[in-house]
Order: structure tokens, then sequence, then C-alpha cells
């Protein structure tokens, strides 16, 4: 079972778990033939193997295939990405992350998605408020 706090990914990893997180699930054979460079199957299996032990996938057998899939849903990974990125990026700094992605964006907000945003921040000041 994943951990609250997973270790770090390298990029390799990262680039396979994207893959998996693509997919649903996959098997060695189908995560090498989305990479980049074509890895050995063996180097495939390896780094699904540590993936595994640091608790970001699990595995079923399907006949002679291990088919794996990610432990946790995406949108808990990408929080807990963001949050790193937060970190070692912004200083932790809400404002200048907010500020970071919203002059990144390639195209302009719609103004349903403006409101969105907005809503999200009103319902976050309630919140500290309150505590």
């Amino acid at each position: 079972m994943a951990s609250a706090k997973q270790p770090e990914l390298s990029r390799r990893e990262r680039e396979i778990m994207n893959v998996i997180y693509a997919r649903g699930a996959a098997t060695a054979a189908e995560v090498a033939d989305e990479l980049h460079d074509n890895p050995s199957g063996s180097t495939v299996r390896t780094l699904l193997r540590i993936l595994e032990e640091k608790g970001h996938l699990k595995h079923k057998q399907d006949g002679p295939r291990y088919v794996y899939s990610p432990t946790r849903p995406r949108h808990v990974e990408g929080r807990s990405a963001l949050r790193r990125v937060m970190q070692t990026f912004y200083r932790g700094s809400v404002e200048k992350t907010v500020m970071a992605l919203l002059d990144a964006a390639d195209t302009d907000l719609s103004d349903d998605e403006a409101r969105r945003i907005e809503a999200i921040i009103q319902d976050a000041k309630r919140k500290g408020e309150s505590s």
C-alpha cells in the first residue's frame, strides 16, 4: 500500500508513471513501447518493480504477465507533485504558484474558469477565517 509520503521519482520513473496513468494499467511491454527511447524490457521491469517497492504501483497477474496500475488516483498524485513544486520553486507561496500557473497558461481563462477559481479562493478564505 502507498504511504502518505512516497519517495521522490526519477525522470524515468515519472515517464513510466505518466504512461500508466494515461493507460490506466499496463504491462512492462506496453510501457516500453510508449517510452521515447525504447529501453529494454528488463530495464522497464526493474523500474516497475522499484516503483512498486516505493508504493506507487501495484500489480495483478494476467497469465504470465504482470499488469501494473497506480496505487493512488492521478489527482491525488498531482496534488502531491504540485506541493513539491510549490515548495521547491515558490518557497511554499500559494500566491506565487498560482501566478506562475496563470502566467504559463497557453490560453486566456474563460469566464466560467475565472468564476470557478474565484469561488475556490473565496472558499479558501472562509476556511482560513474559521480556523
